[in-house]
């Protein structure tokens, strides 16, 4: 059992990774609108958004985006970010008493 959870982890610890990296180029498109990725970036980003969408897209139908004025701050994202940050603390604690 040490090895499934530690492969748990491992998998939830890589989808981790994926958020943040959506999350810095979302923030980089905004400050930077001309920059279109190429090459070996894009097809990284394919994966990165391929693996983050369904989620993310499933959650922003349960909890809509809040409005703060001309902003609309999404909590799907921060939920989900929340939820993989505390499984993969709940897979490394069944990891270490298995």
């Amino acid at each position: 059992m040490y090895a499934f959870w530690t492969a748990v982890g491992l998998a939830l610890q890589i989808y981790f990774y994926f958020l943040i990296a959506r999350l810095i180029v979302g923030w980089v498109m905004v400050f930077a609108r001309n920059w279109r990725p190429s090459g070996l970036v894009a097809a990284g980003l394919e994966v990165v958004y391929a693996a983050t969408d369904p989620p993310l897209k499933a959650l922003q139908r349960v909890i809509p985006p809040l409005n703060l004025g001309t902003v609309r701050l999404d909590l799907g994202f921060m939920v989900l970010l929340i939820i993989v940050y505390v499984l993969r603390g709940v897979a490394a604690n069944l990891a270490l008493s298995a």
